[in-house]
């Protein structure tokens, strides 16, 4: 580990934060103005923040539920149906339960953990149990060691990460 590294816990960073759906039976809890996302809205979504899903809920529905208004800026991972979508709210939104959801607590890069639960979205399907469909617990995420450089060194990872993926991009579209 390089000097001024430490070892945390997601949940040492941040709040975890589940998400919850109102009941489809109360027409009045549907088509408000909170964003709610789901796991299917993001099956072909390749952008790395989101400000919408498919359907919105109203303040009503977000009251009457276990969903949750989760801050700009939390990390939302899929955590079942599939485990491993990851992406960054551009806005306060809500979530389904099929996403735990990180609001960080510490000034940390919430890009820097994006691509870190990006990298490591394999090995953290390991840690999912269940007979009929796998599911990642809170308790489990919340448990997943992140490496912690200083702030200034994650600002400089991020970078060196899109720096990459800008030169992959330029590769694909001189190679089509």
């Amino acid at each position: 580990m390089p000097k001024g590294w430490a070892w945390c816990r997601l949940g040492d960073i941040g709040e975890i934060i589940g998400g919850g759906t109102p009941s489809t039976s109360i027409e009045e809890y549907w088509n408000g103005e909170v964003s709610w996302i789901t796991p299917a809205d993001l099956s072909n979504y390749s952008d790395k923040y989101i400000a919408q899903g498919k359907r919105n809920i109203t303040q009503l529905g977000l009251d009457n539920s276990s969903a949750k208004l989760i801050p700009k800026g939390s990390i939302l991972f899929s955590t079942r149906a599939p485990i491993g979508y990851v992406v960054i709210a551009d806005r306060p939104l809500s979530t389904n339960q099929g996403f735990k959801s990180l609001s960080l607590s510490i000034n940390m890069s919430e890009e820097f953990v994006y691509y870190f639960l990006l990298a490591e979205k394999e090995r953290i399907k390991l840690l999912a149990s269940g007979t009929t469909f796998q599911e990642l617990s809170a308790s489990a995420f919340s448990k997943i060691l992140i490496p912690l450089p200083p702030l200034a060194e994650q600002h400089r990872i991020v970078q060196q990460i899109k720096n990459y993926f800008t030169a992959f991009d330029q590769i694909e579209k001189e190679l089509a």
